[in-house]
């Protein structure tokens, strides 16, 4: 006869999950809170100015489904809108090139030498103690008529006598290269000085050239640092009116579209344009951010 044991094990209870998922929630509601009060609500009332219809008395407007403001500031502002993705494109190159080769030298290079290595890593993030504004401005001192760059251009002949370079492509474009370069720079950096090195000495073991260890060992590590480096550098740049802006380094042609998003709010006090170009520079950078990143094959950096 076969005798079967019970063992007298209790079952689990089944609010004990339910008591962990009320813990846990409770723990996530002051981060929900805080992203419902400072992104949902202003991004909402961002779409709802975007739609608001012109009023009778100048400056106010009244809430409406005014689709119209869409086509409106793309066909007035096409051209704002097209020169800031490309500055911003040209930027984020300009900085990755400076960038990887100096963040290379840090991470690896000085590995050995860890005092030195912190020294150039302060020196790098040393730009973050000025104020930004500041710091655009001194290079608009730098860059001026006046200045050493332009009279030293001018005296070897390079720019003829009337040349400036203030208020032109070359310098907006030189002031995000230089105002961002840190944001290119510490996320390669920080991959960079992880890399296992033992790798690039089996590459060299392999009989690699230096070229082909870096080409197929250390960029591809170093790919994800990459990836957030641009990020960083392109999403900021595509929406900045400080480098563009008149008063800095911008002139009247090289206005990009934080410019324009700057004029029509507080100048003209045209706010359902003012929101319609804010959403349409978020919108375009989500989408060329989630290519980038889908083509580069680090989504979990979304």
């Amino acid at each position: 006869m076969a005798i079967t044991a019970f063992t007298g094990a209790a079952a689990p209870t089944t609010n004990q999950p339910t008591r962990h998922g009320r813990i846990a929630f409770l723990l996530l509601l002051p981060g929900i809170a805080y992203l419902v009060l400072f992104f949902i609500v202003p991004l909402v009332s961002l779409v709802i100015t975007s739609l608001e219809a012109p009023s009778t008395v100048y400056g106010a407007y009244v809430y409406g489904f005014e689709w119209q403001n869409y086509a409106d500031v793309i066909g007035q502002y096409g051209e704002q809108i097209g020169r800031s993705f490309l500055y911003a494109v040209l930027a984020t190159v300009f900085a990755l090139l400076i960038s990887y080769p100096l963040a290379y030298f840090i991470g690896v290079r000085m590995r050995s030498k860890p005092v030195l290595q912190s020294f150039l890593v302060i020196l790098v993030i040393a730009p973050f103690f000025i104020s930004f504004l500041l710091r655009t401005l001194a290079w608009k001192q730098i860059l001026s008529d006046e200045g050493p760059v332009v009279s030293a251009l001018k005296a070897l002949s390079i720019l003829g006598p009337q040349a400036h370079l203030t208020g032109t492509p070359f310098s907006v474009v030189f002031g995000l290269t230089y105002n961002f370069i840190p944001f290119m720079c510490l996320p390669i950096y920080t991959t960079l000085e992880r890399l296992d090195l033992r790798y690039l000495e089996a590459g060299s073991d392999l009989y690699a050239s230096p070229a082909a260890v870096f080409r197929r060992v250390t960029l591809p590590l170093s790919l994800p640092g990459v990836v957030s480096g641009t990020l960083l550098t392109f999403i900021p740049a595509a929406g900045d009116y400080v480098n563009a802006s008149q008063e800095f380094l911008g002139g009247t042609s090289s206005t990009m579209i934080g410019n324009v998003i700057q004029s029509n709010f507080l100048v003209q006090l045209n706010y359902p344009a003012a929101a319609a170009l804010s959403i349409l520079l978020m919108a375009i950078i989500l989408v060329i951010v989630g290519v980038y990143v889908k083509r580069s094959g680090t989504e979990d950096l979304l």
